[in-house]
């Protein structure tokens, strides 16, 4: 092995290649900040991926030309081995640089965060424009370019999902087509999947109240309205966008916006999408009775540790109420014993009394005639 290609080994390790993989992997969710496109599709978000992409690089070269990704070229062996170590380490550092640089491509895949959802990062276009154009050459061709693919909706702004953040972000990001002295008919399309903080009432009605801030003369049209401001919710990212024709391409359903049956399929698209919004609102379900299910073990765990310090307390008390009552029993027998001892002592000086009183009784009487006689003899 050369020095040159031993230098690129340990460039690698030092610029950290060793750690791409985690850093990829982190990169490759949805996350506030980012432009893309949603795309909803039926079980198989693989091949809905493979299909997003042929798709969107086929019409995205029609309105911006064919993307310029060229990969940075390798020097040769022989040039690597007339280079000295610097010049080499120099070298391998820019190419590092720019690779990063261009390594970001036009659309990349990433974790939506939902099933049967994906989205894509779009680079250096108009996410809106790109959708808009496709759908319409969609509806104007009635050629059906996607087998997987349901909806397509673009994402022009993201922010985080609570009430304060996107009140916030969303009275700036809708001034350009309601603020006065711009104004239209409007409707709003919301969805919200795996999140239990957004309700859809709330969330309308928040959003109804800022447009109407911003020039009275905006109307509510839910038939033909001239503006549709999409919000969909995923989690802790709120994806906003606003488009036209959104009725006219069918909710922006590449299905059924391509079927060449006229105004007599809007019952049939209405059914589509609603048992797509159904299917979605039971997968949303089931995330919510998960959700509770967990809830309620917590609540089941905490009821027990509140049962369980409830009953430690329960045996503090009855053990502080024996240990009264033993307390008790021992002020009684204590009590007992100085009564007892106090009787002694009464019986005792009666005793006393009684013997001081037979004493004095023996001083004074008068003196028997054996005791006389006794005396006598004692004097002899």
């Amino acid at each position: 092995m050369s020095e040159a290609q031993d230098l690129r080994k340990r460039s690698k390790k030092r610029y950290g290649g060793g750690h791409r993989s985690k850093k990829y992997k982190g990169s490759r969710e949805l996350e506030v900040g980012m432009q893309g496109i949603l795309i909803t599709c039926n079980m198989n978000e693989r091949k809905c991926t493979a299909e997003a992409f042929n798709l969107l690089n086929e019409y995205a070269d029609q309105l911006y030309g064919p993307e310029n990704f060229k990969e940075p070229e390798e020097s040769s062996s022989e040039e690597e081995d007339d280079e000295d170590v610097e010049a080499a380490l120099k070298k391998e550092v820019k190419q590092l640089k720019a690779s990063s640089g261009k390594r970001e491509r036009r659309f990349q895949a990433m974790d939506s965060g939902a099933n049967n959802v994906i989205f894509i990062k779009t680079k250096n276009l108009d996410p809106d424009k790109l959708v808009h154009h496709i759908l319409s050459d969609l509806h104007i061709t009635k050629k059906n370019k996607s087998r997987v693919i349901l909806r397509m909706l673009p994402v022009s702004g993201t922010c985080k999902a609570f009430q304060e953040d996107m009140d916030k972000y969303l009275s700036e990001f809708l001034e350009p087509w309601f603020k006065a002295p711009n104004q239209g008919s409007y409707q709003i399309a919301f969805k919200s999947r795996n999140s239990s903080h957004n309700k859809r009432d709330d969330i309308i009605k928040a959003l109804a109240g800022l447009v109407g801030k911003m020039n009275p003369k905006n109307k509510v049209d839910l038939t033909t309205p001239e503006l549709t401001i999409i919000v969909e919710v995923i989690k802790s990212v709120c994806c906003v966008s606003v488009v036209r024709d959104y009725t006219l391409y069918r909710k922006y359903n590449l299905q059924e916006v391509a079927k060449e049956e006229g105004p007599k399929d809007g019952k049939q698209e209405e059914v589509t999408t609603n048992q797509e919004e159904i299917k979605s609102n039971q997968e949303e379900k089931g995330g919510k009775q998960e959700e509770i299910k967990s809830n309620q073990e917590g609540k089941d765990g905490k009821q027990e540790e509140i049962k369980s310090n409830q009953e430690g307390k329960d045996g503090k008390q009855e053990e502080i109420k024996s240990n009264q009552e033993g307390k008790g029993g021992k002020q009684e027998e204590i009590k007992s014993n100085q009564e007892e001892i106090k009787l002694n002592q009464e019986e005792i000086k009666s005793n006393q009394e009684e013997k001081d009183g037979k004493q004095e009784e023996g001083k004074d009487a008068p003196k028997t005639d054996k005791e006389v006689k006794g005396d006598e003899e004692e004097e002899k």
